[in-house]
């Protein structure tokens, strides 16, 4: 327990040797530390998450993202100990909260960056569903897309192609019925388009020469119809239109899979409006909820910080710290006055070989002078 304590001080920034004098503050510390160090784990979750998708379909996926998160979830801890650490209770409330605005901005930030891709997991099976929607109708778009430059850029040979599938039908009920009135004619049925005649008379070699006359245009036709549709075929696979097919739903489902993380966080945001674009209330508030909650876990230990009364540890980091200022410029004084005392000394000690120099010097040229 004492382990986990300690551990819990350092996370929180404490100076472990002054808190260790003052048992009411153990536990304060103790919380704070608490929410510094899961606020770094969750960092890490949401780090490494994010990095999966990044990385996804690399075989060393998995590995990058424990790394990442590692190295991601260590810069929180850091940062968030350094801003809970910085805030003394020194100054009033006011001054105290506008000291802390920059630390509280800052929270805020690292919350929104944190929250953000665990809300993709917890979302994670309304995100698929999305994606796949979104894919689907993406894959229409691109279907109609290419159908209606098809039909743009060969307009003319379809246009033609539907004329022939007319005559077409038009020349094969014209022969059904040419028959049956030949037959007529043959048999010698009496009627409006018949002579009444029995045997294979005139009338019916004329009918039988309109009926030829008709199936060989048909056969004409018939064939021109099919190199249409043969010619049309093959401009469908060169634009590509003959290729194009709605994803099937194991298509969907691996295209799920493998979205990476700027298409679930376009899709999280897609979550909070309906289909006709109006916004859905109860998505949008859970959505919007767990990323307060998390900027709210991130912001509280600088609000614990702030809220709580100038302690003995606070007093006693205060006089440490006046203390430290204080030896510090004793320091300084004493630098300075050996500075000071060791230039004088090696002034004194240049002046008196300069002195002894400048003697030597006029005690020879005095004895050079006398000799002369």
């Amino acid at each position: 327990m004492k382990k986990v304590t300690r551990f819990f001080w350092f996370c929180s920034g404490a100076h472990v040797g002054t808190l260790k004098k003052y048992p009411i503050e153990h536990n304060k510390y103790v919380g704070i530390g608490a929410t510094i160090f899961f606020t770094a784990l969750f960092a890490s979750l949401s780090g490494g998450y994010a990095m999966y998708f990044v990385f996804s379909g690399n075989a060393f996926a998995v590995g990058l993202a424990i790394l990442f998160g590692l190295i991601w979830g260590t810069a929180i801890f850091n940062m968030d100990r350094y801003i809970v650490s910085s805030i003394n209770k020194e100054g009033s409330m006011n001054q105290q909260i506008l000291q802390a605005t920059p630390r509280i901005l800052l929270a805020i930030m690292i919350g929104v960056v944190i929250s953000r891709p665990l809300e993709l997991k917890i979302f994670d099976k309304e995100i698929s569903t999305k994606l796949k929607t979104a894919y689907l109708k993406g894959q229409h778009s691109k279907i109609d897309t290419l159908q209606k430059t098809y039909q743009q850029k060969y307009g003319q040979e379809l246009v033609k192609n539907t004329d022939l599938k007319k005559e077409k039908d038009s020349l094969e009920r014209d022969i059904n019925r040419s028959r049956y009135e030949l037959n007529q004619e043959v048999f010698g049925d009496k009627t409006n388009q018949t002579s009444g005649i029995n045997g294979y008379g005139t009338y019916a070699k004329q009918k039988a020469q309109v009926l030829q006359e008709k199936e060989d245009r048909l056969k004409t036709v018939t064939e021109n119809l099919g190199q249409m549709d043969q010619y049309l075929s093959k401009r469908k696979d060169y634009e590509g239109l003959n290729a194009a097919r709605l994803f099937s739903e194991k298509q969907l489902d691996s295209l799920s899979n493998v979205a990476g993380f700027a298409d679930r966080n376009w899709a999280l945001g897609q979550l909070s409006y309906n289909v006709d674009g109006t916004r859905d209330l109860d998505t949008y508030m859970a959505i919007s909820f767990i990323g307060y909650l998390f900027i709210l876990f991130e912001c509280l230990p600088v609000f614990v910080k702030l809220m709580s009364p100038k302690g003995p540890y606070d007093m006693a980091l205060t006089k440490i710290g006046e203390a430290n200022i204080h030896f510090a410029n004793k320091d300084k004084d004493r630098d300075i006055a050996v500075t000071d005392n060791t230039y004088d000394h090696n002034l004194d000690a240049d002046i008196a070989r300069r002195k002894q120099i400048i003697t030597a010097q006029s005690e020879y040229d005095l004895g050079r002078h006398s000799y002369d």
